[in-house]
């Protein structure tokens, strides 16, 4: 058993955030399924939203994010958010993050991106979230109190319960070693899951292989409740074309003057939004999808040729770069979009400090609920989230006790033997991405929900008894963690008869007058579904 203070699961800005602020004071262990650079945070690509300059507020930024939220933001989280941006983008320069300076160099160079009413989003290029990883991994590697584990996956998170311990506290985590395939034991005082979010849910995403929603997913099998599943924020521009896969053109590119067209070159949006383009995502992401299902097309264009050639290459060099290889040249052509999954604005119910019910276990990031979101994310507030609880639960961390860690038991595969196949794995994966895009996507119906339902059912039995029978894999552990959250999305669809925010609903198309978050709790929820489906308890350990 190896033994930490902090346990952080996840490499991306959250996690990486939090372990440069408490690895002066504490033994860290910060574990990535893949390196420390897979994460959704390392192909962002817009920027940090922030006050920066006289002529913004506070109170503007907090209104534009509540408009953005349709009623359900957490307005305390909001102002407590908006109000820590500046220092901790302070802190990013500090550490040496090459954010874009003007021309003139008279000062940072700030966006404005859909939803925004002023330009107070600070970016480096069109490759931000990359930017700010590699400064901060390379101290992160560097750092002689953390430990980092790559290649390495969270089977489960390790409870007071489990281990037969007095308490209800989360006392550490089950870690599969993808190299050796081997399951390590790992104690810590706090766990924090900054695992990302779930995007591999969908056919079509912008996320990263890794964003399949493992923290949501052990959360909620330890006993956590969660919150505004069926908030899925899907982007309305990702690159449409056969080679390019999960490809983001960013919100800036329609935040510097770029437009929307159809095939023959119209503009639509102003017929959809008086804010044309420069509106939220989910508004623009359902205007792209009518306009493609009305005409029968396969993607529409957004258009920034008007913009000086010199002004293209140095605000999207990354953008210009991957679309010429591809042979569409940006400063001359259109690019071809479609809406994809992008952002999970729900997942695991944490207070304003990032605690979940679990005492111990920390939520941050994208896995979080924290309550800034509401049903719909302003652009660039995601990485903002980021380090501002990152910096708070450094703080609550160092605030408590150091203590010795409670022995556990070791992970037990007595019981199991190797797979004799795995196709199911493969199979049961693309179907489940596939139905989720149809079904659960940006328009819905309840009929799609209790289809899409009925299909998790199923797949999730003959999941659970494929995990119950045979020793873990990386690719077993995604698809039954995927499974779980795509029915917490599923169900929390079901559970909201109105279309607020990022959920549209055909058969309740409107908002009712009240804004109540959706919240799902695993007490109730799993005697259900135990009886329903027959389901024992997975290896006993000890």
């Amino acid at each position: 058993m190896q033994q930490y203070d902090v346990l952080i699961l996840g490499s991306g800005l959250a996690g990486l955030t939090l372990a440069l602020k408490v690895a002066a004071n504490r033994q860290v262990c910060l574990v990535s399924k893949r390196s420390v650079d897979d994460s959704s945070s390392n192909w962002a690509q817009g920027g940090i939203a922030a006050v920066l300059n006289d002529d913004d507020s506070i109170e503007a930024h907090i209104q534009d994010t509540l408009v953005a939220g349709a009623g359900l933001c957490d307005a305390a989280v909001t102002r407590l958010v908006a109000e820590h941006g500046r220092e901790t983008v302070e802190w990013l320069i500090e550490e040496g993050v090459p954010f874009t300076r003007e021309a003139d160099d008279s000062g940072y160079h700030l966006t404005r991106e859909g939803g925004h009413s002023h330009r107070r989003i600070i970016h480096a290029a069109d490759a931000t979230g990359h930017a700010v990883q590699q400064t901060l991994a390379d101290k992160v590697r560097r750092h002689p109190n953390i430990r980092v584990l790559e290649d390495h996956i969270a089977v489960d998170l390790i409870t007071s319960t489990k281990a037969g311990v007095r308490g209800t506290d989360c006392l550490g985590a089950y870690l599969l070693d993808n190299t050796s395939g081997k399951v390590i034991t790992v104690a810590a005082q706090q766990t924090v899951l900054a695992t990302g979010g779930a995007g591999k849910v969908y056919l079509y995403t912008t996320n990263p292989d890794v964003a399949t929603g493992d923290g949501i997913a052990m959360a909620w099998r330890a006993g956590c409740r969660v919150a505004n599943m069926e908030f899925i924020q899907f982007h309305p521009t990702c690159l449409y074309h056969p080679q390019a896969k999960s490809f983001l053109i960013s919100e800036a590119v329609r935040g510097e003057g770029g437009l929307l067209r159809l095939p023959d070159g119209t503009r639509f949006m102003p017929a959809h939004d008086e804010r044309a383009e420069l509106a939220p995502r989910d508004v623009v992401a359902r205007a792209i999808d009518f306009e493609m299902k009305k005409r029968g097309i396969d993607c529409v264009y957004i258009d920034i040729t008007h913009q000086p050639a010199d002004f293209i290459l140095s605000h999207f060099p990354t953008i210009y770069r991957r679309c010429m290889e591809l042979g569409i040249d940006i400063t001359k052509q259109p690019i071809p979009v479609v809406p994809a999954a992008h952002y999970s604005c729900g997942g695991i119910m944490t207070d304003h400090i990032g605690r979940t019910d679990l005492p111990g276990l920390y939520a941050i990031g994208e896995t979080a609920c924290t309550g800034l979101h509401g049903a719909n994310r302003l652009a660039s507030n995601s990485l903002l989230e980021c380090l501002v609880f990152g910096q708070e639960v450094a703080r609550d961390i160092l605030l408590q006790p150091v203590k010795p860690c409670s022995k556990l038991p070791y992970w037990d595969e007595s019981r199991v033997t190797d797979a004799d196949e795995e196709i199911i794995i493969a199979h049961t994966w693309n179907e489940l991405r596939r139905f989720m895009w149809n079904y659960v996507g940006i328009v819905r119906t309840t009929k799609r929900l209790q289809r899409a339902l009925n299909r998790i059912d199923m797949l999730r039995s003959e999941v659970h008894e494929f995990y119950s029978n045979f020793r873990i894999s990386n690719n077993l552990i995604e698809l039954r963690n995927l499974l779980q959250v795509a029915e917490l999305i599923v169900r929390s669809a079901m559970e909201r008869h109105e279309s607020r925010g990022l959920h549209y609903s055909r058969d309740y198309p409107d908002m009712l007058s009240e804004a109540i978050p959706t919240v799902l709790e695993p007490s109730n929820y799993y005697s259900l579904l135990d009886r329903h489906h027959g389901l024992t308890a997975r290896k006993k350990v000890g």
